[in-house]
């Protein structure tokens, strides 16, 4: 749970549906030169989850994401190449590391609030044409998406709100 309205509506959509919900903040790398208010998301997140009444988690990933993301973003640059971050975040931390721990701790899915569907397997445009987000998430296999729930996919971001 990013603390944002996406993910905490992901979250209340699967438990109402009778899914074990445990929220999750991920902690990312920040530059200590940019100004971040990752502490106010994480609140807001942790509000949510009372809200919810869901355990919540914060969990530390700023090694993946400096290694995943950062550091791809920097040899990219420096080929001459434009990165695009997003795409090695949702592959190297959020379905990645994140998914290994999800497991280690029992899970059967992690769930995200982006704006996708999937359907047997298949990455689908979302609802939302104007919020559809597969384009971040184009190197997801089957395999992946085996574990993987996007519950507002179907919505419209007016009904999210």
């Amino acid at each position: 749970m990013s603390g944002g309205g996406d993910s905490c509506v992901s979250a209340a959509l699967l438990k109402r549906v009778g899914y074990e919900v445990t929220g999750v903040f991920m902690k990312v790398w920040q530059p200590d030169w940019i100004e971040c208010n990752w502490k106010e998301e994480r609140i807001e997140a942790m509000r949510a989850a009372a809200y919810l009444d869901i355990p919540f988690v914060t969990l530390d990933l700023e090694r993946e994401y400096k290694e995943g993301v950062i550091d791809y973003m920097i040899r990219e640059y420096a080929a001459g190449r434009t990165p695009n971050p997003d795409v090695m975040c949702n592959r190297e931390v959020k379905f990645g590391a994140f998914w290994k721990w999800a497991k280690e701790q029992g899970a059967d899915y992690i769930a995200t609030g982006h704006y996708a569907e999937n359907k047997e397997g298949r990455l689908i445009v979302s609802k939302d044409k104007n919020k559809d987000q597969t384009y971040f998430l184009w190197t997801l296999t089957r395999d992946d998406l085996k574990h993987i729930l996007f519950p507002i996919g179907h919505l419209l971001k007016s009904e999210v709100r």
